[in-house]
């Protein structure tokens, strides 16, 4: 089973590395919304700080659905993704290798990029830290949320919007409490109990999501 998760871990990494200029939009989308953002509204340097939590986690979140699609949709229609449910190893395994390769090639780079960004948005130094942990557990939930989704509407043509509609109420808690440990932490506080949730919620999306990821896909294959 570890050497089924390495190679379909390698072969979508691979294959995204082919498609660079796919794999920079979700990277480019979040730059441009949160250093376009101070840009637009020209607030005064506080108003910044208390605005910055909400604008970063938004356009993460709202990046990470933008990539969503080619999670599946291409090894659908190439007819790849019948044969790794073909294949006699574990399909939950498989999707979690494909979430982990979805995770590597959006939400990493996000999480190195947030805190030059942060500092753009006049985020204090004592809340980079709070920023890195909460994207760190929370970008993993998104992309593993995520799939359920993609896996639930990988045949229907032009779905992004049902997509949206499916997973951007189960991103609400991961938004509030991401959001909410980097205004905590700029106020100097603790952000234990914000990270603590995070890690919960990481956890229980590790193991129920590929579990629910893989039942999706087989009724979609089934149609």
């Amino acid at each position: 089973m570890l050497r089924a998760f390495y190679h379909v871990l390698l072969r979508d990494l691979r294959l995204a590395l082919r498609s660079r200029h796919e794999l920079l939009n979700p990277l480019i989308f979040f730059v441009l919304v949160v250093s376009l953002f101070p840009l637009a509204v020209t607030p005064s340097e506080t108003q910044l700080q208390q605005m910055a939590p909400g604008v970063i986690w938004v356009s993460a979140l709202l990046s990470v659905l933008l990539s969503l699609d080619r999670l599946f949709k291409q090894d659908y229609e190439d007819g790849s993704l019948d044969q790794l449910m073909l294949s006699p190893n574990p399909l939950v395994i498989l999707v979690l290798a494909k979430v982990c390769a979805h995770w590597l090639l959006t939400g990493l780079p996000l999480v190195l990029i947030a805190p030059l960004l942060a500092v753009f948005m006049s985020v204090p130094d004592a809340a980079l830290p709070a920023l890195l942990y909460s994207l760190l557990l929370g970008t993993p939930v998104l992309s593993l949320i995520g799939a359920i989704g993609v896996s639930l509407t990988v045949a229907v043509n032009r779905g992004g919007v049902l997509l949206s509609l499916i997973v951007l109420p189960l991103y609400i808690p991961v938004l509030i409490f991401g959001a909410n440990a980097i205004d905590v932490a700029s106020d100097g506080m603790s952000v234990r109990g914000q990270l603590l949730f995070l890690g919960a919620v990481l956890a229980l999306a590790v193991s129920l999501a590929p579990i629910a990821t893989a039942v999706a896909l087989r009724i979609t294959a089934s149609r």
